[in-house]
Formats: structure tokens, C-alpha cells, sequence
């Protein structure tokens, strides 16, 4: 039976739920992942590492074949082998301190023609992966688009294939995104065809005929009304799963903005500056003070534990016999995004940005920090220039006769590049249904929920961002949580406030002398 949407018809509805229900109970999510080989893309990503470490600790998986290609002049071992000092995997170290060693690295790079995986992986694969993860994908909004159609539109093509090649897949999980189809506002957890002016199987056609460099520039056009080419290439990869996945055991995820986890496996670990951290790191240290916004809107951001426990219970989910999936019927998505009755506010993210500066000060503050918001996007150049531009060039000038190098225009210019890049989801609001990750829930035990929570509805918001600050001071920033460095911090965070509002008095009297000398001025001309 496939599931998608409701689950059963009238008829039977009892006797269908209580079997299934059964069923769960007789092979949970840590029985069915037991001496299972896995096969994972994007294994070195945010979401890769914490997925690995998740089941690497709560399952007994017997192989994770990772694939990575080698970065910054560090081959793929070496890459792997400094996952040992990660504070990601410390947890897991203590209670297994060699579970690392079930972790086998693929060297491949979705941007070549043939994925580049060796004929003898390929076929290693092939004989025994069970499980296939692909969620590599470049998440940068402005890639090229050329760039961005092979590693996330062609090559989820390429993994296909190659997962029809595996003689004993159960079940393969493509990782998209909750805004791939982002020009409609409210989205339902179904596929969007229809927003591609041309389908997959054409574009990735042309790609190849015209080349790189006329595809970039057609990019405006195919993009359309998509934001970005990341969104854009998402879409397409998507509308590649619903042409191409076949008799596949397939469903999809469609995560909202993954940021720092809640609980799993440290408090507030988070690896990267995409998305809203990027906004609080900056604000944190007193550089960003300004940000456009739509104030009715609701930030879409999901914890990437909840995120990484949602992909292993879909695969289960997708794996079971009782759900094997027809022909006709298209792959299940799950989306996992707040849910609508507890959803987080634009204005409330702005207050849990600055609600607890006092608890975890940063210590190399240039500024006192806070924020302002602007809600169009013309006026946010006019304000710009004078919470960022003009401070940036005072520091800059400071920094100078201070014998150092000027560096805060420069960062500021890099800010206003990327808020450009962002501004689209931040003035728009979007509504998604979450039916499918409800009821997959609904489908797990008690202790599996809890073992593998993605309960949007219960999530509190106001002690996730006391979490997410406190992991951003120390993962980010790379402070440690000792009484000293938090008392460092307060002290200057003090000295700074007493300067701020002692600048922002001298402002308002400046200005009232000024509005006064004008009135006096007309008044006496008149």
C-alpha cells in the first residue's frame, strides 16, 4: 500500500490502523536500521555529519559509505579523521569509542559527468548498500546556474540511476527543501510541475548542448520567478524524482531553514554562518544593527537534529512492506517546517536575537548589539548608510591611525550582498502542510518519538534560541563557557552600552538643537 496524503479509505479504517500500528511496534526505526549498509551524499555538510552521528549512535547500522570529495588540500580520510576532535561526534566517542570505524569514505563529486565514483566503488555499492541518502547540493543562492544544474539537478539524475543498480535497496530519501517550490506561498506536500516553464529532462538537455557559459546567461529566464538558482535547481531536481524515480522505494524530505540543533547530540552545535544565524552572529557582535523584514511574516527554521531524526523515520517508513509504493503512484514528501500552531513570528526571532546578549556576551564585541528593521526594500539603502556605512568608515579610519588594516567596509559591503541575496524571504511568508510528517508521528512508539523527536508542535521556541545563542558563542566563536569569559564578555558588553547610549543622547540633542535652531529660524522669519 502506498501512503501519501490519507493513509486509508472508510472502509477498514480500524482494522487497517491497527495492523500497521502492530507492525510498527514488531519493527521499529533502531530494529529496522540494525546491519544495515547505508550510502550517503553530502556526508561532510551540516546535515550529513549530524545524520551520521545519529546513526552511528542510535542505531546499529553495520556500514555508512559517505561520499566526499577532497577540500582545502585535505584528502578524504584526513577530512574524516578530524571528525574525532569534532564536539558533533564527543558524545557518541564516549559511549563508542570506535564507531567512527564504520564510517567508509566514497571519494565522488557531484559536479562531474560520472559523479566521479570509481567503476570499483560503483560496484561495491551496487552489491551492498541498502539505504541511499542523497542530500549533497550547493545551498549558495547565487551559484551560477550552470554550476548549480550539475550538482543539484543533473547529478540527483546520476544518483538515481546508480541507486537502480544497488540489488538490494530498500529505500532511497532525497533531500530537497521547503522552499523548492517557493513561488507559491502555500505549498502542499505534493510535486509542483507546473512552475517550471521548461521540465528537467529539457534543461538538463540544453545544458548540455549550449554549454556553461549561454546557459549563465540565460539564467534570468529559466530561473523566472524563482528567487535563485538554488531554489530553481531544487525544483528541477524534484521534477527529476517524479519522472525518472520509477519502481524506486522513494520518498522525499523537504526541510525548511535547517539551523542549529536543540538537544542532539551537544545543545546549539551548528557548523556554518548560512541563513539566520548569520544575521544573530553579526548582530551579536555589534556589526549588524539593521535588517529588512516583514513583521507579519513568520521565520521558517527547523532544529537539524529534528531535521536528521525526520530523514531516518521517513526511510523507515518508506522501507516498510506494507507501503511498498506503485508504479503510478508518485514518491510521498514529508515537509518539516514549524508548525501552524506554533509558528515562529519575524518580530519574535528579532526578540530571541537580543534576549539573551546578557547571558552569552561575545567577547570581541566592535558594538553594543541591536537591531533595527526596515519593512521596504528602497529604505534599507538610505538606512544602511548610516547604522553601517558611515560606522564602517569611522572604525575603518581607527583602525588605520591604529596601524591595522581597515576591514569593516569591506565586511559591510559583503552583509548588504548577501541581505540582497535573502531579501526575497524575508519580506515574503510562506504556509506549508505538514499532513505526511503528522502522520508518520502518529505511525512511530512512544519511545521512538522521543528517541527520534521532530515534534514541531512542542517545540519551545524561547529555550531552542537560548540553546542556538549559547552553541553559536561557543562552536562559532569559539569561546569557551567558563565564568571567566562569560564575565569578560559582560564587562565589556556594560562598557559598550554606556557608550551606546551616551552616542545615541549626544544624537537626539544634536538633532533637537538642530530642529530647534530651524523653528527658531522660522519663526523669526515670519
Amino acid at each position: 500500500m502506498y501512503w501519501s496524503g490519507d493513509v486509508f479509505g472508510v472502509e477498514g479504517t480500524t482494522s487497517r490502523k491497527s495492523i500497521l500500528e502492530q507492525s510498527t511496534m514488531e519493527c521499529g526505526i533502531q530494529d529496522f536500521y540494525k546491519d544495515k549498509v547505508v550510502f550517503l551524499t553530502g556526508a561532510t555538510g551540516f546535515l550529513g555529519k549530524v545524520i551520521i552521528e545519529k546513526l552511528l549512535r542510535a542505531t546499529d547500522v553495520k556500514r555508512i559509505y559517505a561520499m566526499a570529495r577532497p577540500k582545502r588540500n585535505l584528502d578524504i580520510q584526513a577530512r574524516f579523521q578530524a571528525w574525532q576532535e569534532d564536539p558533533l561526534f564527543e558524545v557518541l566517542l564516549k559511549s563508542k569509542p570506535l564507531a567512527l570505524q564504520r564510517v567508509s569514505t566514497i571519494a565522488g563529486d557531484c559536479i562531474e559527468h560520472d559523479l566521479g565514483i570509481s567503476i570499483k566503488d560503483r560496484q561495491l555499492l551496487a552489491s551492498e548498500v541498502q539505504i541511499f541518502i542523497h542530500g549533497a547540493a550547493t545551498v549558495r543562492f547565487n551559484e551560477p546556474l550552470s554550476v548549480a544544474l550539475s550538482i543539484n539537478t543533473r547529478a540527483t539524475k546520476l544518483m538515481l540511476q546508480l541507486a537502480k543498480e544497488m540489488k538490494h535497496l530498500e529505500a532511497f530519501l532525497h533531500i530537497s527543501s521547503a522552499f523548492s517550490n517557493c513561488p507559491v506561498f502555500h505549498i502542499e506536500e505534493r510535486f509542483y510541475p507546473e512552475l517550471l516553464s521548461l521540465d528537467s529532462e529539457k534543461i538538463l538537455a540544453m545544458s548540455e548542448m549550449v554549454g556553461p557559459k549561454i546557459i549563465d546567461n540565460m539564467s534570468s529566464v529559466l530561473v523566472g520567478t524563482f528567487p535563485n538558482t538554488y531554489t530553481y535547481t531544487k525544483a528541477l531536481a524534484e521534477d527529476v524524482i517524479l519522472r525518472e524515480a520509477g519502481d524506486l522505494p522513494l520518498s522525499v524530505i523537504r526541510p525548511a531553514i535547517i539551523v542549529a540543533s536543540y538537544k542532539e547530540p551537544v545543545c546549539g552545535w551548528i557548523d556554518n554562518l548560512y541563513g539566520p544565524i548569520t544575521l544573530i552572529y553579526g548582530v551579536a557582535h555589534g556589526v549588524v544593527r539593521l535588517f529588512i523584514c516583514n513583521k507579519k511574516a513568520s521565520c521558517s527554521v527547523v532544529p537539524v537534529d529534528y531535521c536528521a531524526n525526520m530523514a531516518l523515520a521517513s526511510i523507515w517508513k518508506t522501507a516498510k512492506k506494507d507501503t511498498v509504493r506503485k508504479l503510478k503512484d508518485n514518491p510521498p514528501i514529508y515537509t518539516l517546517a514549524p508548525s501552524k500552531t506554533n509558528l515562529l513570528s519575524n518580530p519574535d526571532f528579532e526578540m530571541y536575537t537580543l534576549s539573551h546578549r546578557q547571558d552569552f556576551p561575545i567577547n570581541n564585541m566592535i558594538w553594543y548589539p541591536f537591531i533595527h528593521t526596515v519593512p521596504k526594500p528602497w529604505l534599507y539603502p538610505i538606512a544602511a548608510f548610516f547604522y553601517h556605512t558611515i560606522p564602517g568608515y569611522i572604525f575603518d579610519l581607527i583602525l588605520r591611525l591604529a596601524g591595522k588594516k581597515p576591514r569593516l567596509v569591506n565586511i559591510y559591503r559583503k552583509i548588504h550582498i548577501n541581505f540582497a541575496t535573502i531579501q526575497h524571504f524575508l519580506l515574503h511568508n510562506w504556509e506549508f502542510e505538514t499532513n505526511s510528517v503528522d502522520k508518520l508521528r502518529s505511525l512511530m512508539s512512544i519511545e521512538e518519538r522521543q528517541m527520534y523527536n521532530f515534534d514541531m508542535k512542542a517545540l519551545d521556541w524561547k529555550e531552542y534560541w537560548k540553546t542556538a545563542l549559547f552553541g553559536m558563542r561557543l562552536y562559532l566563536g569559539k569561546e569557551a563557557p567558563t565564568k571567566e569569559s562569560l564575565e569578560a564578555g559582560r564587562r565589556l558588553l556594560k562598557r559598550l552600552k554606556l557608550l551606546h547610549y551616551g552616542f545615541v543622547t549626544v544624537l537626539l540633542f544634536v538633532a533637537g538643537f538642530l530642529l530647534w535652531s530651524l523653528l527658531k529660524f522660522i519663526i523669526g522669519y515670519y
